[in-house]
């Protein structure tokens, strides 16, 4: 290694059959191993390890996430990182709710596992996964700090305009029922990006982020704050996405408990699993629906034609909301390759300012980098999303703050 293993933090990002991590230098940002390990619990389990410019695979059953951490830590010492013989500065687990309780990153101790565990009434899909790794993590590393980093912390202070439903307010507060966002390490990541591209002071910006991967989402900022975003209580709300509706009449749900007799987790799956850009043409890779597209296909051309309808819905939204933009960006897997995206979601606004440029758009380039003429009002940039590194960065100032306050 070219630096000490102390130097370096690891962040885990469990999820209920995988375990995404990378080992880094929150400083330099270098990356010094990462990897996947897939189908936990599966006969067909498997684990992709990267270091030094090389990729080693390894397949097999993987019992459960204690057993794939431990693969993980195998994978590390065979590439030359002793994770538990040299230790690390700390680890970083990505949590996706962290309700009202947890707003920022947090030093995991009993109590904190047990308060997540608590909240996976809010998240069933993520929290008890998130959970797996972190209990698996402080086993294997029992003398490492681990801290918690929350993906809806960064929405936590919305305006209560913004964050609050327009149901009965005791059902609500005596179920935790709110906005809470998501996506937000991303959210907050790029906009600190988007300062540092400009020049310019985060205070002195509006700002709209489209983050559009599998799951997609989109925020509106004002001074380096949200006032608003897409997904609500749970990651179903907003924007149309891979596999989820996004924002659909509440009415839909007792009908199809009525007329189709669905029961409330067939409702669940439906609306998470089966539906969103796979729900209406049958793939939810963009790649496979543009080949679609391409072919003909008509059902594939409405599934497109619906998500950039959303897209544009909120952007206008967004716009009113903010009273004016200094900067849109693009992020996460859809938002950073795919310029037709970027084009047709922001087709034809030149009399708001916003334009895109067709040869910044369309070029090879992977990086931060801006895609609106120079002669725009509203920059619109591409900015690669790095939650691992801003993970990274928030366990290590944790572990440092408890450092400098210990005698």
């Amino acid at each position: 290694m070219s630096k000490a293993a102390e130097d370096l933090v690891l962040v885990i990002n469990s999820g209920s059959s995988s375990i995404k991590y990378q080992l880094l230098d929150p400083e330099s940002s270098v990356v010094a191993a990462s990897g996947i390990v897939e189908r936990i619990g599966e006969d067909d389990g498997r684990i992709e390890h990267h270091a030094d410019g090389e990729t080693t695979e390894r397949p097999g059953r993987i019992a459960d996430h204690t057993a794939g951490l431990r693969l993980i830590f195998d994978a590390f010492s065979a590439t030359g990182h002793d994770l538990v013989g040299e230790g690390v500065r700390a680890v970083g687990h990505r949590v996706v709710h962290g309700g009202e309780v947890f707003y920022q990153p947090t030093l995991i101790d009993d109590a904190v596992v047990a308060a997540i565990t608590d909240l996976s009434v809010l998240a069933p899909l993520h929290n008890p996964a998130n959970v797996a790794g972190i209990e698996s993590a402080r086993e294997l590393l029992p003398g490492v700090p681990q801290v918690a980093v929350f993906d809806t912390a960064f929405f936590h202070s919305l305006p209560a305009a913004a964050k609050t439903y327009a149901i009965d307010a005791k059902v609500a507060a005596a179920h935790g029922i709110r906005k809470y966002g998501f996506h937000g390490t991303s959210h907050e990541y790029v906009s600190g990006r988007v300062a540092e591209l400009l020049g310019r002071d985060p205070a002195e910006l509006n700002q709209i982020i489209f983050h559009l991967g599998n799951g997609a989402s989109a925020s509106a900022l004002r001074g380096g704050r949200p006032i608003d975003t897409t997904m609500g209580l749970t990651p179903l709300e907003g924007l149309v996405m891979g596999t989820r509706s996004g924002d659909l009449d509440p009415g839909i749900v007792p009908h199809l408990v009525r007329s189709a007799h669905l029961d409330i987790d067939q409702v669940d799956t439906l609306l998470n699993r089966d539906s969103g850009i796979k729900g209406l043409s049958g793939v939810n890779d963009f790649r496979e629906l543009r080949r679609l597209i391409e072919s003909g296909d008509q059902a594939a051309r409405l599934a497109y034609d619906v998500y950039i309808h959303r897209l544009r819905r909120y952007l206008g939204a967004y716009l009113i909301e903010l009273g004016g933009l200094d900067a849109i960006t693009f992020t996460a897997g859809v938002g950073e390759n795919s310029p037709q995206v970027r084009a047709d979601a922001l087709a034809d606004l030149g009399r708001f300012g916003i334009e895109v440029d067709p040869v910044a758009n369309t070029a090879k380039d992977r990086g931060a980098r801006r895609i609106s003429p120079p002669s725009a009002p509203v920059t619109v940039l591409v900015v690669p999303t790095n939650e691992e590194l801003a993970i990274a960065r928030a366990a290590r100032q944790v572990v440092a703050d408890l450092e400098h306050d210990q005698p």
